[in-house]
Protein backbone atom coordinates (compact mmCIF):
# COMPACT_ATOMS: atom_id res chain seq x y z
CA UNK A 1 0.00 0.00 0.00
CA UNK A 2 1.47 3.79 -0.98
CA UNK A 3 3.11 4.95 2.01
CA UNK A 4 1.41 8.40 1.86
CA UNK A 5 -1.60 7.42 3.03
CA UNK A 6 -3.10 6.43 5.81
CA UNK A 7 -6.10 4.11 5.18
CA UNK A 8 -4.98 -0.09 6.14
CA UNK A 9 -6.26 -2.10 2.85
CA UNK A 10 -6.17 -5.52 2.69
CA UNK A 11 -3.22 -6.59 -0.48
CA UNK A 12 -6.44 -8.80 -1.65
CA UNK A 13 -9.90 -8.94 -2.82
CA UNK A 14 -12.52 -11.31 -1.34
CA UNK A 15 -13.31 -14.14 -3.30
CA UNK A 16 -16.05 -15.86 -1.52
CA UNK A 17 -17.91 -14.56 1.59
CA UNK A 18 -19.22 -16.86 5.14
CA UNK A 19 -21.74 -15.02 6.70
CA UNK A 20 -21.72 -13.66 10.19
CA UNK A 21 -24.78 -13.96 12.40
CA UNK A 22 -25.77 -11.09 14.77
CA UNK A 23 -26.68 -12.00 18.43
CA UNK A 24 -28.64 -9.34 20.99
CA UNK A 25 -26.25 -8.76 24.69
CA UNK A 26 -29.54 -10.54 26.39
CA UNK A 27 -28.75 -13.64 24.05
CA UNK A 28 -24.84 -13.45 24.59
CA UNK A 29 -25.04 -13.31 28.46
CA UNK A 30 -27.11 -16.15 28.36
CA UNK A 31 -24.75 -18.28 26.02
CA UNK A 32 -21.90 -17.10 28.04
CA UNK A 33 -23.48 -18.41 31.07
CA UNK A 34 -25.05 -21.77 29.76
CA UNK A 35 -21.01 -21.92 28.56
CA UNK A 36 -19.80 -21.43 31.95
CA UNK A 37 -18.15 -18.37 31.48
CA UNK A 38 -15.33 -20.17 29.27
CA UNK A 39 -15.55 -18.91 25.91
CA UNK A 40 -14.26 -21.53 24.44
CA UNK A 41 -17.43 -23.50 25.19
CA UNK A 42 -19.02 -21.13 23.10
CA UNK A 43 -20.27 -22.19 19.99
CA UNK A 44 -18.70 -20.44 16.95
CA UNK A 45 -21.97 -19.86 15.52
CA UNK A 46 -22.59 -17.14 18.60
CA UNK A 47 -19.39 -15.48 17.77
CA UNK A 48 -19.29 -12.30 16.26
CA UNK A 49 -16.08 -11.48 16.14
CA UNK A 50 -13.50 -14.50 16.76
CA UNK A 51 -10.06 -13.54 18.40
CA UNK A 52 -9.87 -16.80 20.18
CA UNK A 53 -6.83 -17.70 18.12
CA UNK A 54 -5.02 -17.61 14.91
CA UNK A 55 -4.21 -21.17 14.77
CA UNK A 56 -5.89 -22.75 11.47
CA UNK A 57 -8.46 -19.74 11.48
CA UNK A 58 -6.56 -17.77 8.64
CA UNK A 59 -8.46 -17.76 5.31
CA UNK A 60 -6.66 -19.38 2.30
CA UNK A 61 -5.43 -18.02 -1.04
CA UNK A 62 -7.09 -19.01 -4.56
CA UNK A 63 -3.30 -20.81 -4.99
CA UNK A 64 -3.92 -22.74 -1.90
CA UNK A 65 -7.29 -24.05 -2.74
CA UNK A 66 -5.81 -24.67 -6.31
CA UNK A 67 -2.68 -26.79 -4.63
CA UNK A 68 -5.56 -29.04 -3.21
CA UNK A 69 -7.05 -30.47 -5.93
CA UNK A 70 -3.29 -31.53 -6.32
CA UNK A 71 -3.22 -33.23 -3.28
CA UNK A 72 -2.16 -37.07 -3.76
CA UNK A 73 -3.44 -39.59 -1.07
CA UNK A 74 -1.18 -41.91 -1.21
CA UNK A 75 -0.30 -43.58 1.89
CA UNK A 76 3.44 -43.72 1.31
CA UNK A 77 5.95 -41.05 -1.22
CA UNK A 78 3.19 -39.67 -2.17
CA UNK A 79 4.08 -36.28 -4.53
CA UNK A 80 2.73 -33.97 -2.26
CA UNK A 81 5.13 -34.88 0.43
CA UNK A 82 8.01 -34.11 -1.58
CA UNK A 83 6.35 -31.03 -2.67
CA UNK A 84 6.13 -30.07 0.99
CA UNK A 85 9.51 -31.38 2.07
CA UNK A 86 11.05 -29.11 -0.66
CA UNK A 87 8.95 -26.12 0.92
CA UNK A 88 9.75 -26.87 4.09
CA UNK A 89 13.57 -27.13 3.39
CA UNK A 90 13.79 -24.22 0.92
CA UNK A 91 13.22 -21.74 4.24
CA UNK A 92 14.12 -24.24 7.02
CA UNK A 93 17.47 -26.21 6.31
CA UNK A 94 16.98 -29.24 8.19
CA UNK A 95 18.37 -32.64 7.16
CA UNK A 96 15.22 -33.94 8.86
CA UNK A 97 11.76 -33.18 8.34
CA UNK A 98 8.52 -35.14 10.38
CA UNK A 99 5.10 -33.97 9.48
CA UNK A 100 2.71 -33.32 12.34
CA UNK A 101 -1.29 -32.85 11.97
CA UNK A 102 -0.34 -29.79 13.94
CA UNK A 103 2.17 -28.22 16.54
CA UNK A 104 1.68 -29.33 19.75
CA UNK A 105 2.05 -33.30 18.24
CA UNK A 106 5.39 -32.19 17.08
CA UNK A 107 5.82 -31.03 20.46
CA UNK A 108 4.98 -33.82 22.08
CA UNK A 109 6.99 -36.14 19.86
CA UNK A 110 9.91 -34.08 20.35
CA UNK A 111 9.76 -33.98 24.54
CA UNK A 112 8.78 -37.70 24.79
CA UNK A 113 12.56 -38.39 23.20
CA UNK A 114 14.53 -36.18 24.69
CA UNK A 115 12.80 -34.32 27.86
CA UNK A 116 11.90 -36.56 31.34
CA UNK A 117 12.02 -36.46 35.20
CA UNK A 118 14.88 -34.23 35.85
CA UNK A 119 15.29 -32.09 33.10
CA UNK A 120 14.82 -28.87 32.32
CA UNK A 121 13.96 -27.03 29.11
CA UNK A 122 14.92 -23.13 28.92
CA UNK A 123 12.73 -21.24 26.63
CA UNK A 124 11.66 -17.32 25.97
CA UNK A 125 8.60 -18.20 27.04
CA UNK A 126 7.21 -21.53 26.60
CA UNK A 127 3.61 -21.20 25.09
CA UNK A 128 0.74 -23.42 27.43
CA UNK A 129 0.81 -26.25 24.97
CA UNK A 130 4.80 -26.10 24.76
CA UNK A 131 4.71 -26.04 28.52
CA UNK A 132 2.04 -28.80 29.20
CA UNK A 133 4.05 -31.02 26.71
CA UNK A 134 7.53 -30.58 28.70
CA UNK A 135 5.44 -30.80 32.20
CA UNK A 136 3.50 -33.96 31.06
CA UNK A 137 7.02 -35.62 30.61
CA UNK A 138 8.17 -34.86 33.75
CA UNK A 139 10.34 -32.03 33.43
CA UNK A 140 10.73 -28.37 33.63
CA UNK A 141 10.03 -25.53 31.62
CA UNK A 142 11.33 -22.52 32.14
CA UNK A 143 11.23 -19.38 30.85
CA UNK A 144 13.98 -16.90 30.53
CA UNK A 145 12.70 -13.57 28.89
CA UNK A 146 14.75 -10.69 29.33
CA UNK A 147 13.03 -8.20 31.93
CA UNK A 148 11.51 -5.87 30.04
CA UNK A 149 9.07 -8.45 28.39
CA UNK A 150 7.22 -8.98 31.67
CA UNK A 151 6.59 -5.39 31.46
CA UNK A 152 3.68 -5.06 29.23
CA UNK A 153 4.10 -0.87 29.37
CA UNK A 154 7.90 -1.21 28.69
CA UNK A 155 8.79 -0.16 24.80
CA UNK A 156 11.98 -2.42 23.57
CA UNK A 157 11.86 -3.43 20.34
CA UNK A 158 12.48 -7.15 20.95
CA UNK A 159 10.64 -8.09 24.01
CA UNK A 160 11.21 -11.08 22.98
CA UNK A 161 14.36 -11.85 23.47
CA UNK A 162 15.93 -14.36 25.61
CA UNK A 163 17.77 -13.28 28.82
CA UNK A 164 21.53 -14.72 28.13
CA UNK A 165 23.25 -14.51 31.17
CA UNK A 166 20.30 -16.20 33.11
CA UNK A 167 20.30 -18.91 30.41
CA UNK A 168 24.24 -19.05 31.23
CA UNK A 169 23.33 -19.27 34.71
CA UNK A 170 20.81 -21.87 34.43
CA UNK A 171 22.95 -24.18 32.29
CA UNK A 172 26.29 -23.60 34.80
CA UNK A 173 23.50 -24.48 38.07
CA UNK A 174 22.25 -27.15 36.76
CA UNK A 175 24.95 -28.69 34.61
CA UNK A 176 24.07 -29.34 30.42
CA UNK A 177 23.49 -33.18 31.12
CA UNK A 178 20.11 -31.84 32.02
CA UNK A 179 19.22 -29.16 29.64
CA UNK A 180 18.66 -31.55 26.55
CA UNK A 181 18.20 -28.35 24.58
CA UNK A 182 17.15 -24.73 24.10
CA UNK A 183 14.48 -23.13 23.01
CA UNK A 184 13.54 -19.85 21.59
CA UNK A 185 9.67 -18.66 20.47
CA UNK A 186 9.45 -16.82 17.60
CA UNK A 187 7.33 -14.54 18.14
CA UNK A 188 7.11 -14.79 21.99
CA UNK A 189 3.64 -15.19 22.37
CA UNK A 190 2.67 -15.50 25.55
CA UNK A 191 4.81 -12.05 26.41
CA UNK A 192 2.44 -10.53 23.55
CA UNK A 193 3.87 -11.64 20.61
CA UNK A 194 6.81 -9.96 20.93
CA UNK A 195 9.79 -10.65 18.19
CA UNK A 196 13.18 -11.87 18.76
CA UNK A 197 16.12 -10.05 17.13
CA UNK A 198 18.93 -12.20 15.10
CA UNK A 199 21.86 -10.71 17.47
CA UNK A 200 19.57 -12.14 20.32
CA UNK A 201 19.39 -15.82 18.90
CA UNK A 202 23.37 -15.49 17.71
CA UNK A 203 24.07 -14.71 21.37
CA UNK A 204 21.82 -17.88 22.62
CA UNK A 205 23.39 -20.06 19.83
CA UNK A 206 26.88 -19.12 21.25
CA UNK A 207 26.04 -19.98 24.85
CA UNK A 208 24.62 -23.38 23.24
CA UNK A 209 27.57 -23.98 21.14
CA UNK A 210 30.11 -23.17 24.54
CA UNK A 211 27.91 -25.94 26.35
CA UNK A 212 27.23 -28.31 23.92
CA UNK A 213 23.17 -28.10 24.02
CA UNK A 214 21.44 -27.86 20.88
CA UNK A 215 18.88 -24.99 20.13
CA UNK A 216 15.68 -25.57 18.89
CA UNK A 217 13.25 -22.48 17.41
CA UNK A 218 9.35 -22.75 18.18
CA UNK A 219 8.85 -21.43 14.80
CA UNK A 220 5.04 -20.83 13.97
CA UNK A 221 5.32 -17.20 13.62
CA UNK A 222 8.76 -17.07 11.83
CA UNK A 223 7.66 -14.54 9.21
CA UNK A 224 6.17 -12.21 11.40
CA UNK A 225 9.45 -12.50 13.38
CA UNK A 226 11.49 -12.37 10.57
CA UNK A 227 9.56 -9.11 9.43
CA UNK A 228 10.20 -7.57 12.52
CA UNK A 229 13.69 -7.46 12.33
CA UNK A 230 13.62 -6.38 8.65
CA UNK A 231 11.75 -3.21 10.52
CA UNK A 232 13.07 -2.64 13.24
CA UNK A 233 17.15 -4.37 13.71
CA UNK A 234 20.28 -2.22 12.49
CA UNK A 235 21.62 -3.73 9.48
CA UNK A 236 18.37 -5.17 8.11
CA UNK A 237 16.54 -3.08 6.50
CA UNK A 238 17.46 -3.75 2.64
CA UNK A 239 16.85 -7.66 3.48
CA UNK A 240 14.02 -9.59 2.56
CA UNK A 241 11.34 -11.73 4.99
CA UNK A 242 12.58 -14.86 3.10
CA UNK A 243 16.49 -13.89 3.54
CA UNK A 244 15.93 -12.98 7.22
CA UNK A 245 14.16 -16.17 7.99
CA UNK A 246 17.13 -18.26 6.55
CA UNK A 247 19.52 -16.41 8.60
CA UNK A 248 17.46 -17.42 11.67
CA UNK A 249 17.33 -21.11 10.84
CA UNK A 250 20.48 -21.37 9.71
CA UNK A 251 21.11 -20.92 13.70
CA UNK A 252 19.08 -23.55 15.10
CA UNK A 253 19.71 -27.45 15.34
CA UNK A 254 15.91 -27.94 14.78
CA UNK A 255 12.72 -26.58 15.25
CA UNK A 256 9.05 -27.12 16.25
CA UNK A 257 6.16 -25.42 13.67
CA UNK A 258 2.85 -25.19 13.65
CA UNK A 259 1.73 -24.20 9.69
CA UNK A 260 -1.64 -23.04 11.19
CA UNK A 261 0.02 -19.85 12.13
CA UNK A 262 2.46 -18.88 9.19
CA UNK A 263 2.05 -22.05 7.29
CA UNK A 264 -1.34 -20.12 6.48
CA UNK A 265 -3.57 -23.58 6.71
CA UNK A 266 -6.17 -24.69 8.63
CA UNK A 267 -4.04 -27.57 9.67
CA UNK A 268 -0.58 -28.87 9.77
CA UNK A 269 2.84 -28.74 11.07
CA UNK A 270 6.06 -30.13 11.47
CA UNK A 271 9.13 -31.00 13.39
CA UNK A 272 12.71 -30.94 11.87
CA UNK A 273 16.04 -31.32 13.35
CA UNK A 274 19.47 -32.30 12.20
CA UNK A 275 20.52 -35.24 14.88
CA UNK A 276 19.63 -37.98 12.71
CA UNK A 277 19.62 -40.29 16.61
CA UNK A 278 16.76 -37.67 17.46
CA UNK A 279 14.96 -37.77 14.38
CA UNK A 280 15.02 -41.62 14.05
CA UNK A 281 13.55 -41.82 17.99
CA UNK A 282 10.73 -39.12 16.96
CA UNK A 283 9.90 -41.19 13.29
CA UNK A 284 9.08 -44.17 15.62
CA UNK A 285 6.78 -42.06 17.98
CA UNK A 286 5.35 -40.87 14.96
CA UNK A 287 4.73 -43.46 13.33
CA UNK A 288 3.16 -44.98 16.93
CA UNK A 289 0.51 -41.78 17.38
CA UNK A 290 0.12 -39.51 14.12
CA UNK A 291 0.83 -41.70 10.73
CA UNK A 292 3.71 -43.10 8.17
CA UNK A 293 6.37 -40.03 7.82
CA UNK A 294 5.55 -39.05 4.89
CA UNK A 295 2.27 -37.72 5.46
CA UNK A 296 2.03 -37.43 9.82
CA UNK A 297 -1.41 -37.46 10.10
CA UNK A 298 -2.07 -35.11 7.43
CA UNK A 299 -4.00 -35.76 3.98
CA UNK A 300 -2.25 -34.66 0.58
CA UNK A 301 -4.09 -32.06 -0.28
CA UNK A 302 -3.06 -30.60 3.69
CA UNK A 303 0.34 -31.27 2.97
CA UNK A 304 -0.11 -29.20 -0.89
CA UNK A 305 -1.68 -25.99 1.28
CA UNK A 306 1.33 -25.79 3.82
CA UNK A 307 3.79 -25.98 0.88
CA UNK A 308 1.74 -22.81 -1.08
CA UNK A 309 1.26 -20.97 2.52
CA UNK A 310 4.76 -21.02 3.44
CA UNK A 311 5.79 -19.11 0.39
CA UNK A 312 2.93 -16.68 0.69
CA UNK A 313 3.19 -15.93 4.27
CA UNK A 314 6.50 -14.09 3.38
CA UNK A 315 4.82 -11.56 0.83
CA UNK A 316 5.74 -8.23 1.98
CA UNK A 317 2.92 -6.71 1.18
CA UNK A 318 0.76 -9.09 3.21
CA UNK A 319 3.20 -8.76 6.20
CA UNK A 320 3.17 -4.97 5.82
CA UNK A 321 -0.14 -4.79 6.09
CA UNK A 322 -0.90 -7.49 8.95
CA UNK A 323 1.42 -6.15 11.61
CA UNK A 324 0.02 -2.35 10.71
CA UNK A 325 -3.67 -3.60 11.53
CA UNK A 326 -2.55 -5.66 14.86
CA UNK A 327 -0.96 -2.50 15.63
CA UNK A 328 -3.63 -0.46 14.87
CA UNK A 329 -6.15 -2.24 17.20
CA UNK A 330 -3.42 -2.04 20.02
CA UNK A 331 -3.87 2.26 18.97
CA UNK A 332 -7.50 2.22 19.41
CA UNK A 333 -7.36 -0.22 22.87
CA UNK A 334 -4.97 2.39 24.45
CA UNK A 335 -7.21 5.38 23.05
CA UNK A 336 -10.59 3.63 24.57
CA UNK A 337 -8.30 3.26 28.06
CA UNK A 338 -7.36 -0.36 28.08
CA UNK A 339 -3.63 -0.49 28.12
CA UNK A 340 -2.19 -2.98 25.73
CA UNK A 341 1.23 -5.02 25.71
CA UNK A 342 3.56 -2.44 23.61
CA UNK A 343 4.94 -2.08 20.96
CA UNK A 344 2.04 -4.27 19.57
CA UNK A 345 3.24 -7.56 18.47
CA UNK A 346 2.65 -9.02 14.86
CA UNK A 347 -0.26 -11.29 15.29
CA UNK A 348 -2.63 -10.02 18.11
CA UNK A 349 -3.35 -7.29 20.50
CA UNK A 350 -2.69 -8.37 24.11
CA UNK A 351 -4.81 -6.32 26.67
CA UNK A 352 -3.34 -5.47 30.18
CA UNK A 353 -6.36 -6.58 32.24
CA UNK A 354 -4.29 -6.14 35.96
CA UNK A 355 -3.97 -2.68 34.28
CA UNK A 356 -7.62 -1.99 33.49
CA UNK A 357 -8.97 -4.07 36.85
CA UNK A 358 -6.72 -3.50 39.70
CA UNK A 359 -9.72 -4.02 42.18
CA UNK A 360 -9.85 -7.72 40.89
CA UNK A 361 -6.89 -9.38 41.99
CA UNK A 362 -5.03 -12.52 40.63
CA UNK A 363 -6.69 -15.12 42.30
CA UNK A 364 -9.99 -13.70 41.24
CA UNK A 365 -8.37 -13.84 37.50
CA UNK A 366 -8.99 -10.75 35.88
CA UNK A 367 -8.67 -11.16 32.65
CA UNK A 368 -11.06 -13.84 32.53
CA UNK A 369 -13.78 -10.96 33.28
CA UNK A 370 -12.28 -8.89 30.44
CA UNK A 371 -12.62 -11.84 28.21
CA UNK A 372 -16.00 -12.32 29.36
CA UNK A 373 -17.18 -9.16 28.84
CA UNK A 374 -15.79 -8.39 25.49
CA UNK A 375 -18.44 -11.28 24.48
CA UNK A 376 -20.86 -10.35 26.18
CA UNK A 377 -20.70 -6.34 24.93
CA UNK A 378 -19.97 -7.45 21.40
CA UNK A 379 -19.99 -10.77 20.61
CA UNK A 380 -16.11 -10.02 19.94
CA UNK A 381 -14.15 -13.48 21.31
CA UNK A 382 -10.70 -13.58 22.54
CA UNK A 383 -8.48 -15.49 25.37
CA UNK A 384 -7.22 -15.32 28.91
CA UNK A 385 -3.34 -15.70 29.22
CA UNK A 386 -2.82 -15.41 33.21
CA UNK A 387 -3.44 -17.58 36.39
CA UNK A 388 -5.90 -19.03 34.39
CA UNK A 389 -3.80 -20.49 31.93
CA UNK A 390 -0.36 -20.11 33.59
CA UNK A 391 -1.28 -20.01 37.23
CA UNK A 392 0.55 -22.55 39.31
CA UNK A 393 -1.34 -24.59 41.73
CA UNK A 394 1.13 -25.21 44.91
CA UNK A 395 1.30 -28.31 47.35
CA UNK A 396 -0.95 -26.29 50.42
CA UNK A 397 -3.70 -25.82 48.05
CA UNK A 398 -2.98 -22.09 46.95
CA UNK A 399 -2.41 -20.82 43.42
CA UNK A 400 0.57 -18.88 42.52
CA UNK A 401 -0.16 -16.01 39.84
CA UNK A 402 0.65 -15.83 36.33
CA UNK A 403 3.25 -12.89 35.83
CA UNK A 404 0.67 -11.31 33.40
CA UNK A 405 -2.40 -11.04 33.29
CA UNK A 406 -3.71 -10.52 29.66
CA UNK A 407 -6.40 -10.52 27.32
CA UNK A 408 -5.13 -11.85 23.70
CA UNK A 409 -6.84 -10.83 20.96
CA UNK A 410 -5.23 -13.22 18.10
CA UNK A 411 -6.56 -11.90 14.88
CA UNK A 412 -6.82 -14.27 12.00
CA UNK A 413 -4.85 -14.28 9.28
CA UNK A 414 -6.65 -12.22 5.69
CA UNK A 415 -9.66 -13.05 7.56
CA UNK A 416 -11.71 -10.05 8.78
CA UNK A 417 -11.85 -6.66 7.21
CA UNK A 418 -10.59 -3.12 7.88
CA UNK A 419 -13.76 -2.31 9.30
CA UNK A 420 -14.63 -5.48 11.64
CA UNK A 421 -11.10 -4.20 13.26
CA UNK A 422 -12.70 -1.03 13.80
CA UNK A 423 -15.82 -2.90 15.50
CA UNK A 424 -13.47 -4.42 17.89
CA UNK A 425 -11.95 -0.77 18.83
CA UNK A 426 -15.99 -0.05 19.55
CA UNK A 427 -16.55 -3.35 21.76
CA UNK A 428 -12.95 -2.52 23.83
CA UNK A 429 -14.00 0.98 23.83
CA UNK A 430 -17.11 -0.34 25.33
CA UNK A 431 -15.67 -2.38 28.01
CA UNK A 432 -13.20 0.01 29.16
CA UNK A 433 -16.79 2.15 30.40
CA UNK A 434 -18.10 -1.00 32.08
CA UNK A 435 -14.57 -1.47 33.97
CA UNK A 436 -15.59 -0.87 37.34
CA UNK A 437 -18.44 -2.78 37.78
CA UNK A 438 -16.77 -5.80 36.47
CA UNK A 439 -15.82 -8.33 39.01
CA UNK A 440 -13.81 -11.62 39.64
CA UNK A 441 -14.02 -15.26 38.91
CA UNK A 442 -13.64 -18.65 40.56
CA UNK A 443 -13.31 -22.09 38.65
CA UNK A 444 -15.63 -24.47 39.76
CA UNK A 445 -14.27 -27.17 37.71
CA UNK A 446 -11.12 -27.67 36.09
CA UNK A 447 -8.80 -30.76 34.62
CA UNK A 448 -5.24 -31.60 35.76
CA UNK A 449 -3.93 -30.20 31.99
CA UNK A 450 -4.62 -27.25 29.94
CA UNK A 451 -7.60 -26.40 32.38
CA UNK A 452 -8.42 -23.28 30.01
CA UNK A 453 -9.93 -25.27 27.40
CA UNK A 454 -12.52 -26.72 29.39
CA UNK A 455 -13.16 -25.37 33.15
CA UNK A 456 -16.05 -23.79 34.07
CA UNK A 457 -16.15 -20.73 36.05
CA UNK A 458 -19.09 -18.73 38.46
CA UNK A 459 -19.07 -15.36 39.06
CA UNK A 460 -17.65 -13.67 42.14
Amino acid sequence: MPDRFKTIIEPFRIHSVEPLRITTEDERRKKIRDAGYNVFALRAEDVLIDLLTDSGTGAMSRDQWAAIQHGDESYAGSPSWFRFLAAVQELFPFKHVIPTHQGRAAERILFSAIAGPGKVVPNNTHFDTTRANIEYCGAEARDLVIPEGRIPAAKHPFKGNMDVAALEATITELGRERVPLVMVTVTNNSGGGQPVSLANLKAVRAVCDRHRIPLYLDACRFAENAYFIKLREEGYAARTPREIAREMFALADGCTMSAKKDGLANIGGFLAMHDPDVARECRNLLILTEGFPTYGGLAGYDLEAVATGLDEALDEDYLKYRLRSTAYLAEKAEQAGIPAVQPPGGHAVYLDARALLPHVPPAQYPAQAVAVELYRAGGVRGVEIGSVMFGKRQPDGSELAAPLELVRLAVPRRTYTQSHIDYVAEVIAEVARRKDRLRGYRIVEQAPWLRHFTARFAPL
